[in-house]
């Protein structure tokens, strides 16, 4: 292989569960946006794995440490499943890993993401770099979004990048600035109504678009507090399970009209940051929702844009290799302008297996 090129995989869990998006990518290291996404795979979380995440926000600090240590292990073993399997012969640089996020709450200094490195690294006999958030926090900033530092680096053609996964998120140039912030829920909240009918996810939307608007729920989730607040800023389960769930559930209307009215909630938040914007690259497994897409396209006025499915699937795997890529060589992978800490910085933690 080119001396020039490194091999990296990269894990990205989100907040929607479906599952663990495993990449592997080449970098030029001296043009990072001269990058190939050689293998991609997403491994759906079985039953046991979806209940254990989805709990994991009610557990104790014990029974943490626990699943940080059970989910390490998880994570190592699909590595070497997805080396396995495409029969990966690359010498590998290492795994970065996102990890999955229990808790997010910057405001008190607080973010977790489990799925231990040290495991990773043992079962796996490969370096890891992981804990991307906790630096950032530390510095005074939200931890997220950690993604922006790979549009600025990979995606800078288009005008702001967004990202529909468990939660809505942009980035964007401002004042030769980048900016990004959570916008609002997605898939964390459209998947838990369509759970109440056995199904995964509301398939390109079919349900929702057969559903009514209710005019008073969408203008209460118009006015959350959130909603006021300035960039940086950032959601984490905690708050939709606050303020969200429970103001949907003192509606009492039919679960296609509450996916029909959050639809066009996340539409119009979306339209509100950006009509600035000229073009815009939609990501993440809200981009394959074609409903949500028309709406979002009807409010906005920016340039939709959605790229190959490779990049859409996994763009954040991608990106937290490309953070990983960073990190090693002790460039800056977080933008103060972003999240708020103090300063840019090189976030991240490695662990080297054991020979």
């Amino acid at each position: 292989m080119n001396s020039k090129v490194i091999s990296v995989i990269g894990l990205m869990s989100g907040t929607s569960l479906d599952g663990l998006d495993v990449v592997l990518v080449h970098f030029n290291k001296e043009n990072k946006k001269d990058f190939d996404i050689i293998f991609s795979k997403t491994l759906p979380y079985n039953k046991t794995w979806r209940l254990k995440l989805a709990n994991s926000i009610n557990q104790t600090k014990e029974e943490l440490d626990k699943l940080d240590l059970a989910y390490g292990d998880y994570l190592g073993e699909a590595v070497n499943s997805f080396i396995k399997t495409y029969k990966i012969t690359d010498k590998i640089a290492f795994v970065a890993s996102h990890g999955h996020t229990v808790l997010h709450q910057p405001e008190k200094g607080i973010t977790l993401q489990i799925g231990n490195g040290k495991r990773i690294a043992e079962i796996t006999n490969l370096k890891v770099i992981c804990d991307f958030r906790t630096q950032d926090v530390l510095l005074g900033g939200q931890g997220a979004p950690l993604v922006p530092i790979g549009d600025e680096l990979l995606f800078s053609d288009f005008d702001a990048c967004l990202n529909l996964g468990g939660f809505a998120n942009i980035s964007y140039k401002e004042e030769n600035k980048r900016i990004a912030f959570d916008i609002c829920p997605v898939n964390i909240v459209l998947n838990k109504y369509v759970s109440q009918l056995n199904l995964a996810y509301d398939d390109k939307g079919i349900l929702a678009s057969k559903g009514s608007v209710n005019k008073t729920l969408l203008a209460q989730l118009n006015h959350l507090e959130f909603y006021q607040k300035v960039a940086p800023k950032s959601l984490g389960l905690e708050w939709v399970q606050e303020c969200v769930f429970p103001l949907i559930n003192s509606f009492d209307i039919e679960i296609k009209d509450v996916l029909r009215t959050f639809i066009e909630h996340i539409a119009i938040q979306i339209s509100l940051v950006t009509n600035q914007n000229k073009s815009l690259l939609i990501t993440g497994g809200g981009a394959f929702n074609t409903f949500l897409i028309d709406r979002i396209d009807y409010f906005t006025k920016s340039q939709v844009v959605i790229p190959n499915d490779k990049i859409v699937n996994y763009k954040e795997a991608l990106i937290f290799a490309l953070l990983g890529v960073l990190k090693i060589d002790n460039q800056v992978n977080c933008l103060k302008s972003v999240t708020g800490a103090s300063k840019d910085h090189s976030s991240g933690v490695i662990f080297i297996p054991k020979k």
